[in-house]
């Protein structure tokens, strides 16, 4: 009994905390860019993104963390 319990963890409930750990960090992650506490910059490299050098950093993260706010009049 145990051991089906331990597979039942490891296999469905994990995965789930792990994904909302990570949406968390990025939610936080814009948030505290749109507030102004973290730079462009900052935030690509906190969100682990790729600038490509056609695109400044500033519309890579609003582009990126537009995608995660469910209103649509917030600006980034």
């Amino acid at each position: 009994m145990k051991y089906l319990f331990v597979v039942f963890y490891l296999f469905l409930i994990y995965p789930a905390e792990a994904v909302t750990t990570k949406m968390f960090k990025v939610l936080d992650t814009c948030a505290r860019y749109r507030l102004g506490e973290i730079n462009p910059n900052e935030a690509i490299e906190k969100l682990k993104l790729t600038n490509s050098s056609t695109s400044q950093p500033k519309d890579l993260v609003k582009k990126y963390c537009s995608v995660f706010t469910p209103n649509e009049k917030i600006e980034f």
